[in-house]
């Protein structure tokens, strides 16, 4: 899960084929989180990428592989698990700066619907609340096929992407650089690496 709600040209009328390893797929899946990532992209400074992870995260997909536009996601992350790598910056990350983390300790989506876009490709459209805001968004995900673990259990994986303004969730915490610019950029990239498993009938 660039967006901000812009459109493809390939649009979710269009699309006459599903791709038939999906259409075999529809039911509820639980995602992992040991195998799949949350993550996000940030410039600092103005000249270089700080890279982020929620490690703690749980959700539920609901796949309706003969129509897509019936699929459906529920994701929730603990803000408490946000992982820079420096654990100075992580806890400004949870402080009343940013997330403030102890007031709101989760961030989640809610699907409000979904869409083929051909291929691989499909997005799914929702609302993220970060805080006490609650906003639309859109993630664009490629569907990376199906599997059998050695654990009999049916998995599938998608990846994906989506940019939002930070400051459109109340994220406005910045610092001004002497030589021009801010400390950290109001554009973020979201960055999703799904494995989910089927649950048993």
């Amino acid at each position: 899960m660039g967006l901000f709600n812009r459109k493809n040209t390939v649009t979710a009328a269009t699309i006459t084929e599903v791709n038939p390893a999906l259409a075999a797929l529809t039911g509820t899946y639980t995602i992992d989180p040991a195998h799949s990532s949350i993550g996000f992209t940030v410039r600092h400074a103005m000249v270089t990428n700080v890279r982020g992870a929620f490690g703690d995260h749980e959700g539920t997909l609901k796949l309706d592989g003969s129509d897509p536009s019936k699929s459906s996601a529920v994701i929730d992350v603990k803000i408490e698990s946000v992982d820079t790598g420096i654990a100075d910056r992580d806890a400004h990350l949870r402080s009343g700066d940013f997330f403030d983390a102890e007031k709101f300790p989760l961030m989640s989506f809610r699907s409000t619907g979904a869409e083929a876009l051909g291929g691989d490709k499909y997005r799914i459209n929702g609302d993220l609340t970060i805080k006490d805001v609650t906003r639309p968004l859109s993630i664009d995900l490629e569907f990376n096929g199906t599997a059998t673990d050695p654990y009999g259990q049916q998995r599938v994986g998608f990846e994906g992407g989506a940019e939002i303004l930070r400051s459109d969730w109340g994220l406005t915490w910045n610092a001004a650089l002497e030589t021009g610019g801010v400390v950290v950029s109001d554009k973020v990239k979201l960055n999703f690496d799904i494995s989910a498993i089927k649950a048993a009938a």
